[in-house]
This record gives structure tokens, sequence and C-alpha cells, in this order.
């Protein structure tokens, strides 16, 4: 039992605020959180279900004592598109983030039964997801979501009836196919014993005859329905002109049932049924260990998914509050978000202070703290308490959206190492298909009983399944582990480049810097006060992308301008009252050599300098310190002056600075180490770094929410947390690592077992045996990058 500290709730574990609630729970005295924890306690013991306090291990959701009505859930045009007709009533999946444990499953299923009107209801703790089906002419589906949500798990729609389904026959389709091999193959080994027991042939032909047939019975379905996949895969890549693993593992089993047969029927010597069932099986429980490799990655959109709420609380202009389907919102909705709730869309904070947790969008699980006006994005949970929201952005336009797709085309990307393992594989099979040809006709000459059984064995044994399993294996679970991360490798090649880094290039300003410079000060004032001068600069820098831009946001009474323009790593020029002002580094703005400085000035010469301050990432140092540990040589490339980036570089611990870098200036640094024989990373902010992104070997950009697909980075961290570049690539080597073991495994395995075959050291079922402990190998050493430490 998770017994929760003295200062924590009862019920979810929250830390009491100063004047907690107590109240006395089954004649204990208990202290709570909020009032919702409370209630949800006392019904827990009226229930009689106290023992999921004693069987819990950890402490549940806190629960919003302000929830939202649940009523929008009983709409028709939600039911049609997610709940099912079923014997009785209906059937609904939903999720909830709240499932901690076991018992919480425990919890939820006889907290269901008990309402009135729910015929059935299933939790499951490892996925999130409740069945519930229930009878809509006793109740509507908002009754028992309502004890849901006052017990703290607070439902969200699922993806849709229809896509749930399919996942769910797919699931018990596999699971179907594989139980059915996995008992042909003990019946038919059982049979084959006492085939092989037989040594002497004292065995009666009747008898003999019996346990064939009784085998062909056993292994026809297996074969022909729980081989199908591979059958199907096979005919694909013939009708493709190409040889690959299916047409392999298709001929092999077809081969030895159809000899089988034919064996069967005329009383040959010999039959091999048993060394098709055993292959298929094994086989598809292989399969089934790498599509769970696969899912740890997929599941990343699934969770992004899950994060969309399927209504949203909109407030009205008289303070009224109504609950809407998440497509009602528009632009400039005021909404309200519960503690607990995802939030809808990207939008403006409009409360004092608040709390998200953005760990499903970033990586970090410690809840960030936003004041008013500060940017909320889709997907994120609120923390703590309520909050209020004007939204900017929906639909599509999300971040949460844009994260989904990047992920989707991350998953879709088939690198060139995995493309060059299926061609060493397709011409691997050709291969095997003449040597298997050559040893059928030696044996036939020298051995002709023994032919079929030492080329079915050969044919068994060298399928190079572990050689095709060996790269996307290892990519599926290394994309995985980066999700947990917040990081998304959004080209195809960016991984394994990343693994081969030598040098690693940080932009300053908005990279190692946290993207805020302060303005210090205003002097050497000429012909203009400090003010003016301020408005004016405001007025040039209002438009630019430039983080500059940003020390000058607070001006509101900035004149009115024309004809600006931006010239890439020096300044901005434009024209207020018909006057030519520039705004920049000295050469540009006033034609002097440069000091450092940033100007203010017109034709008639310079008018004011500005002083800005940035401050470093808090999360810097230590991600310098990491990298350098990995044995990375280090670099800082930054547009602003020498005195500035020198004590920028000090502070994190960058022994190589380059001040006064334009976008060009930093492309010629990454060129000049690349003719080094360097592997270049470089890591920036993408605003005005998109050439030296794209000439770097591979390059990492900060992502900022809807500009990332107009990034030009291999890899985007979701988040800001830089601590999350030395891990990726911890696990980008790693993952180089494990492949090239995945491939010398496979590689060596085949080397030394087609010999093995082809000299008739092996029989069928061992080689079956033989091939998919390789392939389980294989996919067991992938699954290892799943266990990295994500920081």
């Amino acid at each position: 039992m998770a017994n929760p500290a003295a200062d924590a709730c009862h019920h979810c574990g929250d830390v009491l605020p100063p004047v907690p609630l107590c109240a006395d729970i089954d004649g204990q005295p208990h202290q709570f959180c909020c009032e919702g924890c409370a209630a949800a306690s006392r019904w827990i013991i009226d229930a009689n279900l106290q023992d999921y306090y004693r069987l819990r291990d950890q402490p549940a959701g806190r629960v919003d004592a302000d929830a939202p009505s649940l009523a929008a859930w009983d709409r028709e045009e939600l039911l049609a598109g997610h709940a099912r007709d079923v014997d009785g009533g209906r059937e609904i999946t939903v999720l909830t983030d709240g499932m901690r444990c076991a018992a919480c499953a425990w919890l939820i299923d006889r907290a269901l039964t008990r309402e009135t009107g729910v015929l059935d209801s299933t939790a499951n703790a490892i996925t999130g997801r409740i069945r519930i089906q229930w009878d809509p002419a006793r109740t509507p589906l908002s009754k028992p979501l309502t004890r849901l949500a006052a017990l703290g798990y607070r439902p969200y729609l699922a993806t849709g009836e229809a896509r749930e389904a399919a996942r769910r026959r797919a699931r018990n389709r596999d699971l179907l196919r594989i139980g059915l091999a996995g008992i042909g193959a003990m019946q038919a080994m059982m049979f084959a014993e006492a085939l092989y027991l037989d040594t002497r042939g004292q065995m009666p032909l009747p008898t003999r005859d019996f346990f064939r047939w009784i085998t062909f019975m056993v292994s026809t379905p297996v074969v022909f329905w729980a081989g199908w996949p591979f059958i199907v895969g096979a005919w694909n890549e013939l009708r493709g002109r190409r040889l690959g693993m299916d047409v392999l593992i298709a001929g092999s089993t077809l081969l030895a049932w159809a000899v089988s047969v034919v064996e069967t029927v005329r009383g040959g010597p010999h039959v091999w049924y048993d060394a098709a069932v055993m292959f298929i099986f094994l086989l598809l429980v292989a399969r089934q260990l790498e599509q769970r490799a696969r899912n740890i990655a997929s599941a990343q959109v699934d969770a992004l998914a899950r994060a969309r709420p399927a209504f949203v609380t909109r407030e009205l202009a008289d303070g009224q509050r109504e609950s809407v389907p998440i497509d009602a919102l528009a632009i400039d909705d005021i909404v309200r978000v519960a503690v607990g709730e995802p939030v809808p869309a990207d939008g403006v904070l409009l409360d004092a202070d608040a709390h998200f947790e953005e760990s499903l969008l970033t990586g970090e699980a410690t809840p960030v703290a936003k004041q008013a006006g500060d940017a909320v994005f889709a997907g994120t949970a609120c923390r703590e308490h309520a909050a209020r929201i004007r939204v900017t952005h929906v639909g599509a336009g999300t971040r949460l959206a844009e994260l989904v797709r990047l992920v989707e085309t991350a998953q879709a990307h088939r690198p060139a190492l995995a493309l060059g393992a299926e061609r060493i594989a397709g011409w691997f099979v050709a291969g095997l298909l003449l040597a298997a040809a050559a040893v059928y006709l030696w044996w036939r000459v020298h051995d002709p009983a023994r032919a079929f059984e030492v080329t079915l064995a050969l044919l068994v044994i060298s399928c190079p399944c572990a050689l095709s399993l060996a790269v996307p294996a290892a990519l599926a679970a290394a994309h995985g582990a980066l999700a947990k991360l917040g990081v998304l490798s959004v080209r195809p090649d960016g991984l394994d480049r990343l693994a081969r880094v030598t040098d690693v290039v940080f932009d300053k300003t908005g990279t190692l810097g946290d993207g805020k410079p302060q303005l210090h000060g205003i002097d050497a004032c000429t012909g203009i006060d400090a003010d003016t001068a301020l408005r004016v600069a405001a007025t040039l820098e209002r438009d630019s992308s430039h983080p500059l831009a940003a020390a000058f946001a607070h001006v509101t009474d900035a004149p009115a301008s024309g004809n600006v323009r931006a010239v890439a790593g020096q300044g901005v020029e434009g024209t207020i009252d018909g006057v030519r002002w520039r705004i920049g580094t000295a050469p540009f703005a006033i034609e002097r050599a440069d000091d450092g400085a940033v100007w203010l000035g017109n034709d008639a010469g310079a008018r004011a300098r500005f002083t800005f301050a940035e401050r470093e990432r808090p999360d810097a140092a230590q991600t310098v310190a990491r990298l350098r540990e990995q044995g990375l040589a280090l670099h800082l490339a930054s547009g602003d002056a020498n005195a500035p980036v020198a004590r920028f570089a000090n502070a994190v611990g960058i022994a190589d600075a380059h001040a006064r870098q334009s976008p060009e200036d930093k492309l010629a640094l990454v060129h000049t180490l690349q003719q080094q024989g360097r592997v270049v990373a470089m890591v920036g902010d993408g605003l005005n770094d998109a050439p030296v992104l794209a000439g770097a070997d591979v390059s990492l950009a900060i992502g900022d929410g809807a500009a990332l697909a107009q990034r030009a980075a291999d890899l985007v961290l979701a988040g800001s947390t830089l601590v999350t570049i030395p891990a990726t690539v911890a696990i980008a080597r790693r993952t180089r690592r494990i492949i090239r073991q995945n491939l010398a495994w496979a590689l060596g395995y085949n080397l030394l077992a087609l010999p093995l075959a082809a000299t008739g050291h092996v029989t069928p079922w061992l080689a079956a045996l033989g091939m998919a402990l390789s392939s389980l190998a294989v996919t067991a050493n992938a699954l290892r990058l799943t266990r990295i430490p994500t920081r």
C-alpha cells in the first residue's frame, strides 16, 4: 500500500494546503487537500470499497470539486461516432489519466457496476482505457461518468469506436493466431515424436498413417490461417518482383506441408508437418515482440490523441458557462480548464498565475509556472487550480496537432540503414534459394532419402528474419525512448548521423540563453532624449523576429514606420516621419568600428546606444558539461559582440566562442569544421538559423509550437530543456551500437547455421527453433533501448 506522508492528502497524496480539510472516514481522522478528495474517500468507505486503500501502490488522482457537467456525453452526435450497440444497450471505451495502478482498475470496475443501468465495466490500468456497457433506457452515460470523475478519474474520448474496434480485432486476431499455432505445434510435435521414436520401423502402417493424418488435420489450419499473414506478404513481394523474408517463410512452410501431404498419401518414409507448424508459431511470437517494440513509439500518437478532450467549458459574455464539443471552439473564445484537465487549444493565460504539466509535449514532468499573458498549449494539463484561457489557435493549428503530424512523419520514415538491411536480406534470399537448389541436388545424388529434409532445414534455419528485424526493431525502440524525452526525429537518418557527431555548435540567443534579452540602459544620447530613442527603437523592432525585439515589447506609444527592412546579422532600418533610422551594430547603424553595443542612428549620425543582457538557461552549464564528458568538442556562435559572447561562453563553460556571426558566418564555421573531417551538429532556435541548421551534418532545433514545421532541423526538442540533448546523443550512440550488434549476430548466425544445415546436422524442427531464437535475440536486444535513462 502507498501510505501518504503526514503532510499529504489521504486520497491523492498531494501536499496539504496551509489549512487542510479534516474529516472522519470510517471512524478515523484524515486530512485532505480539498472537498473533492474528501467526498471521494467518503463514498469509497460508504460503498464498502475501503480495500482500495489497502491494495493501491500509488496515490489516486486529485478530485476537482468544481468539475463541469458531463451532460454533453449524452449527445447523440458524440455517441454515434464513439459508441456501438450491444445486447441490452450500448458500449463505449473512454480514457483516463488518473488510473495509477491495478487497485484503481479494481475500484473503477466495482464503482461503475454499482451504478444503476451499467451492464458491464472493464478497466485496464496499463492502457488507461475503460470499457463501459450501459442501458440508455435506465441511465444516461453521463451518470456513471460523473461517478468516475467524482473518484478522480476524469473521462476523455478514446480514438473513436471504429479505430478502437479495429485495434481490438487486430490484437485478438493476432493472439488467436499465436494460440492456434502454439496448440498445433504442441500436438504436431507430440505425434511427430511417436513417429521419430520408431527408429526400427516396427510401428504398424495403419498406426503410422493414423498419426500422419491426425497431424495433417492439426497442421493445415495452422499453415493456412495462422500463417496467412506470411502467405499474403509473400504474394505481395512476388507481385512487386522482389524477394523478401515472407517469400522464404511462406515458401518453406507451404513446401514442407505440401510434400508432407504427398508423402502421407503415397506412404513415404518421412513427413515434416511439425517443422511447418513450429516455424509459424515461433515466427508469430517473434513478430509479436517486434510489434511490441514498435508500439512503444506509436503509443506517443495515442497519448497525444488522448490529450484532446471531448468537450470544453466555455465562458459566455454574461459569465455563465456552457459545455461544448471541442470542434465548436473558435479563436478568442474564453475557456475554463479544471484541475487535471487537458488544455483544449493553444491560448493565452488570463489568470494571475497557474501551473501546467507539459510532460506529454516536452518530456518535462515538473509543472511549469505560467503568468498572465503567457502562452499555454493544447495537450498540457492544468495543475493546482483551475485556469481561464483565451484561445489563439484551434484544431490543426495547435502545437498538439503539429506534434502529432511530426510523430507520424517520423514513424513513417525509412532510414537508409533500414533500406540497406532490406536490400541485403533480398539478395540473401536469392542466394539462399540458389544454395538450397545446389544442396538438394547434391543430397539427391548421395542420399536421396534425406535430400528434402536437409534442404528444408537449410531454408528454415537460414531465413534472414533476424537480419530484417535488426534495424527496424532498434529504431522503433529508440523512437520510443526519444518520445519520452520530448524529442522528435523528423528526418530519416538524423539519429544515425547524431551518433557519429564529433563537434556541437551552439547558437546563443534563444538556445543556450533564455531568449529574453533585458534592456539594461540607454546612453550616449545625441540630439534626442532616452524616451524618444526608446520609442524609435521599438518602432523599428516591432515587426522583427529577432529576440532583441522582445526587449521593446513594453513600449506602447511607438510611432508609425514604413519601409522597414531587416539585414541579417546587422540590424533593422526603416523610415519614421520621413527620417531614415537604423538600429543594430555600430558599422551598420552609425558607420563606426564595432564596439559590441547596439546603436541607434540616422543620416545625421549616432543618436543613442543600448545595452542588453541575456541570462543563460538554468541547465545550460550542466548540458555543456555532460556533452564534454561524452567526448564532444563544443563551439559557440553568436551574432552578439565579443565582450558579451565571451562572458556568456565563460559562464556556461565553452572555450571556443565566435562573436558577430551572421548566418553566413555560422555556416562557414560549420563548413570549416567539416573540411577538417569533423562531424558537426548544430543546435539553434530555428528563428534565423535555417541555413546553418540545413548545412550541418545533423541539426537540433528548440521547438516553440506551431513553427516546428518550418524548421530545417533533423531532430526537434519539443520543450526548452537542454539536458535532453546529451540524453539524445546517448540514445543515438547506443542505438547505433545495438544495430551493429544485431547485424553482427544476424550475419554470424546465418554464416554458422548455413553449413550446419547443408551438411545435414540440423533437423527441420530444430532449424525452426534456431531461427526463431535468433529473431527473439535481436528483438530483445533492441528492447534494451527502452531502459535508457531519460535524464
